[in-house]
């Protein structure tokens, strides 16, 4: 879903942005990379261990590409519920396959709206709850017949089974557009990609 100013798509000539729900950093490096030495970058996550990983993945990263110019990312702990920002301080966001699984879904679009500048940009990516019943049916399948399974091989089974529950609780798209509408956007839109599995 991309919610604008907030209208939610990013565009890379933005210098200051945030990762919220960042993991193991995957967007906050792209992001930091994308903005070049002169931007900067933010990353928060609600799991100090996440954090850990998202700063060796980025040093790792700068010994495996040496010539890269990227902004140097700011590791952060905190709640996408409750932001430890200032109001007005970024020029965009991006929440990756994080939104699904905040208590809060309103409260944390409230708080991506309130930390942009006007007229910044949030570009949400996560599974999509979809509305059309061939999707649906089929995404199932994969999680339950494929994913799930192969995780277990690793013994993640655990980790992954909580997929198709959580997607099947995730607002469907229009439902996502209205609650950044609610939230302060003044524009949202939400494309389905991926054969319909992802938005």
């Amino acid at each position: 879903m991309e919610a604008h100013g907030g209208e939610m798509v990013w565009r890379p000539a933005r210098s200051a942005c945030a990762d919220v729900c960042c993991g193991s950093g995957d967007l906050a490096l792209l992001l930091a990379a994308a903005v070049g030495p002169s931007g900067a970058v933010t990353g928060l996550d609600f799991a100090a261990d996440m954090l850990q990983d998202a700063a060796r993945h980025e040093a790792a990263s700068a010994a495996d590409n040496p010539g890269q110019r990227s902004a140097e990312v700011t590791w952060v702990q905190g709640d996408a519920q409750d932001l430890p920002f200032g109001d007005s301080v970024f020029d965009a966001a991006t929440v990756g396959y994080g939104l699904r699984n905040v208590a809060d879904i309103p409260k944390a679009l409230s708080e991506l709206q309130r930390v942009l500048v006007p007229g910044g940009t949030v570009s949400v990516l996560d599974f999509n709850n979809s509305s059309q019943p061939l999707v649906d049916t089929l995404q199932g399948i994969l999680l339950e017949n494929v994913v799930v399974p192969a995780a277990a091989a690793y013994g993640l089974e655990a980790e992954y089974q909580y997929l198709r529950p959580s997607i099947k609780r995730f607002p469907q798209g229009r439902e996502q557009e209205q609650l950044a509408l609610a939230a302060g956007f003044r524009k949202a839109v939400h494309y389905e990609i991926g054969f319909g599995m992802m938005g």
